[in-house]
């Protein structure tokens, strides 16, 4: 072709037509052959919407934010024009040790290996603002650290510059006083406040949807919130000073637009409350944090973050705050609904497709789970793998070097469109009904939580919805992560003298003028520099807990919303599998009958073992047998529980009614199962001898766990 020519003047475009979004419609309902185009190619979501096979510019016509570029409008595609160009996502990955000392040289390894946030657990009894000894000692260093004093705080930071590194400290119920803490140690270490970056996760609202109770009521905790508010907008103004958390939900079960309209419910909700105490909502909108948790679904999961940004700026658009002081700060964690014991090495392949998602949506820190999480505390290996996903992205993948790389997509703007519009719907739900207090009170989430949970798990027994490894393509070898041994008794003894010793040491009558002035203080502010010199006279966090937590107004009570995980059910019949192997009886066992040669049964054969693995089962299925003679003498020889007939619909059609009633006089007691669905044949395959059938559309988890409790095996599971 002459370098002058174009594609128009070889007419390309009148012999090739562009084929519209009508045609491709016309061109698969051909290929359907009259099955339903709605029911097979429009793929329903929990969310409440349907995601479309093809997306087109028209779809783009009903998406108010299209036109919008980064930076601007609500800001759905990023807080600034610049992307990640100004500098990438926070590494803020969960760091869990019992003591003081173990977690130091675990923060300084992460840090030297791109660790830039700082994300701290703290466990049970510090959330609570107790001492080491003050319970039971199992919950001493168990899922997080036990830190209770100044020296505790100074062995956590050695060699930390808090003016170089974000903080994020999970504070539980005890904000104030461990806001205390971090402050004393960063004027200890010669750290300016100002400098200091991060979050205290202070949120009364998660807090209460996850345990169900506020010992002291919510306004002791709003108190708390306000005086680290006040604090931080005289002193540490770059902290952030409260956390609107969707975890609880999240791993509960919800779907992604009912987390995004309770974090959004819960943030509006510390909005308001700071307001009504006198704060300006310019001051204290940036000083939210959103945290959300990052699930399987790609494309639904970018749209969530992406309308959780856009969401949040119109409420602050609402509120009267002026464009140029509106901002959002999203923390993203990947989720722990989805993630499994067995077969526990591929959720670093989940892991890895949520972390993306949770990038192209725009987080500005992020959590990507070890695989090994829901096992036991993560060591060296597995905190190793889930850290360098984050410099695969950024760096392998570029994608610190493009701004937006989902924006413009038909399906991406649709889909956060839709997300937008149903988290919305939730949010008006909550604010019908008083507000994301009340709604927790008359149990509205929590009932939503439910509802979810129950049809997520109604399509995964099922599977329809799939999770590898479980309900689907089991390693039926796969033993269970060894458990990292943590002899917490030995920790909670240890703990416990050293906090008596630095409390006899720090007894003074300073220390308790320094207190009681604490108690007098006339403002916040006020209050926490007094707290934080407390500290210097050897106050402790139960002391500090108890000067700043405001009066306790009774208690707030509501049904809590338990931590699930989708893979649970699964688990537990797998667990009973493998108790039951320590026994006498041994592994369940299901003999399949294979039924003439491979090339006939072998894809149906297949699918039945699969069946089977999900559910512990030890599938004995490498014989074929030429005849009913052959199949009943390896049930003699094996004398299996259970057995199932694999074969064509041909051969099925031919043998089975000689063969079930040949089986069952040979094993009266054998649980005889075919593999497809019988149709026609039902009643005279029953009469024969067959006592179920296993096929697509049988709820695959009840047959398992119905054959386990049949056959004795179920009661000996431990607990998930």
């Amino acid at each position: 072709m002459d370098k002058h020519e174009t594609v128009d003047s070889l007419g390309l475009a009148e012999r090739f037509p562009a084929p519209g979004a009508d045609r491709w419609r016309e061109e698969a309902e051909a290929l359907l052959k009259g099955a339903p185009f709605d029911k097979v190619l429009m793929t329903p979501t929990h969310e409440g919407f349907a995601v479309k096979p093809l997306y087109t510019r028209a779809d783009m016509e009903t998406v108010p934010h299209a036109a919008e570029l980064p930076g601007t409008g609500l800001r759905m595609r990023g807080e600034s024009a610049a992307g990640y160009h100004r500098g990438a996502w926070r590494i803020s990955q969960e760091l869990f040790e019992p003591t003081p000392s173990m977690l130091n040289k675990v923060l300084l390894h992460e840090l030297e290996r791109g660790q830039d946030e700082l994300n701290i657990w703290f466990d049970a009894l510090t959330r609570e603002g107790r001492g080491p000894g003050s319970g039971e000692h199992s919950s001493t260093g168990r899922c997080g650290l036990s830190a209770a004093t100044a020296e505790d705080f100074a062995v956590l930071f050695k060699d930390v510059r808090l003016d170089a590194v974000s903080v994020f400290l999970r504070v539980g119920a005890a904000p104030a006083a461990l806001g205390v803490l971090l402050f004393r140690q960063a004027r200890a270490a010669g750290c300016d406040y100002e400098v200091l970056r991060g979050c205290l996760d202070v949120d009364p609202l998660g807090l209460l949807a996850e345990e169900g109770e506020a010992a002291c009521g919510l306004s002791s905790l709003y108190d708390q919130m306000e005086a680290l508010m006040r604090f931080g907008l005289k002193r540490a103004p770059r902290m952030q000073m409260a956390n609107a958390s969707g975890n609880v939900y999240h791993d509960g079960g919800a779907s992604s637009a009912q987390e995004l309209g309770c974090i959004l419910a819960t943030a509006l909700a510390y909005l308001r409350e700071m307001e009504s105490r006198g704060l300006d909502a310019a001051d204290v909108a940036p000083r939210i944090r959103l945290s959300l948790s990052v699930g399987s679904p790609f494309f639904i999961e970018i749209a969530k973050l992406r309308a959780a940004r856009m969401l949040w700026n119109r409420i602050q658009e609402i509120g009267g705050i002026p464009e140029d002081r509106r901002s959002c700060h999203l923390h993203a964690r990947t989720g722990l609904w989805n993630k499994t014991r067995f077969d526990a090495y591929t959720s670093m392949l989940r892991v890895t497709s949520e972390a993306f998602s949770a990038v192209l949506g725009g987080c500005d820190s992020l959590h990507i789970g070890a695989f090994d999480e829901v096992v036991r505390e993560p060591d060296a290996f597995s905190r190793r793998v889930a850290r360098n996903i984050h410099p695969i992205l950024s760096e392998e993948c570029e994608l610190t070097k493009v701004i937006d790389p989902v924006g413009g997509s038909w399906a991406v703007e649709s889909l956060t469109d839709e997300m937008a519009r149903k988290a919305w719907e939730h949010l008006q739900a909550i604010e019908a009904a008083g507000g994301m207090a009340a709604a927790l009170e008359k149990g509205i989430p929590q009932g939503w939580v439910k509802d979810t949970r129950a049809a997520r798990s109604r399509d995964f027994h099922r599977r329809k919805d799939v999770l590898v490894g479980i309900n689907q393509y089991p390693d039926a070898s796969a033993a269970l992560p060894a458990p990292r041994v943590i002899d917490y008794a030995a920790f909670a003894k240890d703990r416990a003298r050293e906090f008596e010793a630095d409390s006899a040491h720090a007894e003074s009558g300073a220390k308790a003028g320094a207190l009681e002035a604490v108690a007098k203080a006339a403002n916040s502010v006020e209050r926490i520099e007094l707290a934080v010199a407390a500290v210097g006279e050897g106050a402790t966090l139960p002391e500090l807990h108890a000067a700043l937590r405001g009066c306790c107004a009774g208690s707030a009570t509501v049904e809590a919303i338990p931590f699930r995980r989708l893979a649970e059910d699964y688990e537990a019949l797998r667990l009973a599998a493998l108790a039951a192997a320590e026994t006498e009886a041994g592994r369940p066992r299901i003999l399949q009958l294979n039924i003439g040669p491979s090339r006939r049964y072998r894809m149906r054969a297949d699918w039945t073992a699969s069946f089977f693995l999900v559910g512990g089962f030890e599938v004995l299925g490498d014989d074929d047998f030429a005849d009913t003679a052959a199949a009943v003498a390896a049930v003699r020889a094996a004398a299996p529980p259970i057995a199932v007939i694999t074969s064509d619909d041909e051969t099925y059609a031919a043998a089975v009614t000689e063969l079930a009633a040949a089986v069952k006089e040979a094993a009266p007691d054998i649980i005889l199962l075919l593999a497809g669905n019988p149709g026609e044949h039902e009643a005279a395959w029953r009469a024969a001898g067959v006592d179920d059938f296993v096929h697509v559309r049988v709820n695959n988890y009840e047959v398992n766990r119905g054959l386990l409790a049949r056959i004795g095996v179920l009661h000996a599971a431990p607990q998930a």
